[in-house]
């Protein structure tokens, strides 16, 4: 139903990037690990061109990044095709964040039960931080949100993240317009 709430600006979002994107695409598929660590594809909206240096190497994200794809990010309008996960059984609305596959050995062992339930669009840690929070506190408010999930908190959480998009706060880490790569424990 949301989908379908939502479609006229998935539409548009989708004419905007493939206008701006440099033949890049509009949409972005990665891999990532789900419940009990199954990979799965993520579907987003596609921000960055895929632009390269002499020698191949993808350019920084802040020289790939587009305007428009900045607004669509900032606005986590790019999350939507993400629904689509939703509608597959991949993804819940509400869970745990998803993070990349090669960051699955890395985990501690409480850091690892953030995958005994199906990722979501937004969690606690998006309304907490998003990605202003140092990976320690991510994992910490991930695995709080694992033991406390309820009807009550993921509704709590959706008008957290309501509130969060048209703030637009904690989007972008003090040091990159993404999150800094998770090197482990050390």
């Amino acid at each position: 139903m949301i989908l379908l709430i939502v479609s006229p600006l998935f539409c548009l979002v989708a004419l905007g990037l493939f206008l701006v994107n440099k033949g890049a695409g509009i949409f972005f598929f990665q891999d990532r690990p789900g419940r009990n660590g199954m990979i799965f594809k993520v579907i987003k909206f596609k921000t960055m061109t895929d632009e390269r240096d002499s020698e191949g190497n993808f350019l920084s994200d802040e020289k790939r990044l587009t305007k428009i794809g900045k607004f669509i990010r900032s606005t986590s309008i790019d999350e939507l095709p993400q629904l689509i996960n939703v509608l597959k059984g991949d993804m819940a609305l509400i869970g745990p964040r998803l993070l990349l596959p090669q960051y699955l050995p890395l985990y501690n062992r409480e850091q690892a039960r953030r995958h005994e339930v199906r990722p979501g669009i937004t969690g606690w840690a998006q309304v907490n931080g998003r990605n202003v929070i140092s990976w320690t506190k991510k994992f910490e408010l991930d695995v709080w949100y694992v033991d406390h999930c309820s009807f009550l908190l993921d509704l709590k959480i959706i008008f957290l993240t309501i509130k969060k998009v048209f703030v637009r706060e904690g989007i972008s880490s003090k040091t990159s317009v993404t999150m800094e790569p998770f090197t482990g424990n050390n």
